[in-house]
């Protein structure tokens, strides 16, 4: 079973968490949601090579660095196939709305439910999650200190991602939800904004988690 090896870091005007995550044995780096501050989060990679840069979902708050990591790295961009065409555009993703203008390039992959986006021997597994944005995905790995979900604008501590944006979908997140509430409980998540949390802490707490 797998290493895993993790930095978050909270980036760009809404502190968006994007995480750099490796197998912790040297291999090459996921980059998942590049928010902004780029020279921050280039900073962070310190010229360690980059397998992908993977988006968790196509709204602004999530890409703005992507373009400059790009570069930066030579990395492909993944990107979920129902959110691929609003990372290229301002109004689409979002930003336009709140007077940004980050887009990001076309993706070089794009995503569907049960994909396997590799780093070195770290593999995690595309959970397709929409309610949030059409192409929301969580990625879940199981490795030897547990198994990890990095959730997105899907599940937060103590909420869900808001659905009254276009292309949200509140039927769709509860359902969504509820294919997350069947991971394991000790599964630890870590978010797309906010403090990590555990599925069985959510279970507990958590109003919209599916009762019996």
């Amino acid at each position: 079973m797998p290493s895993i090896a993790l930095e978050g870091l909270a980036l760009g005007e809404l502190e968006t968490n994007c995480w750099l995550v490796s197998d912790g044995a040297g291999g090459p780096l996921l980059v998942i949601d590049p928010a902004g501050d780029a020279d921050v989060l280039i900073a962070a990679l310190r010229g360690r090579d980059v397998a992908a840069v993977v988006l968790t979902h196509g709204h602004f708050d999530h890409l703005g660095a992507a373009t400059a990591v790009l570069a930066a790295t030579g990395a492909p961009l993944l990107v979920h196939r129902a959110d691929a065409a609003s990372v290229t555009d301002a109004a689409a993703n979002g930003g336009a709305v709140f007077g940004f203008d980050a887009v990001a390039p076309a993706p070089d992959r794009e995503l569907d439910d049960g994909d396997v986006v590799e780093a070195g021997a770290l593999r995690l597994t595309v959970v397709h999650t929409p309610g949030h944005t059409p192409g929301s995905i969580c990625l879940y790995s199981d490795t030897d200190s547990g198994p990890h979900l990095f959730s997105g604008d899907t599940l937060f501590a103590g909420s869900v991602g808001r659905t009254d944006f276009p292309g949200g979908d509140p039927r769709a997140m509860r359902d969504s939800i509820g294919r997350l509430a069947l991971l394991p409980p000790e599964t630890l998540v870590h978010p797309g904004h906010g403090p990590d949390t555990t599925l069985a802490r959510e279970a507990r707490s958590n109003f919209f988690w599916p009762r019996a």
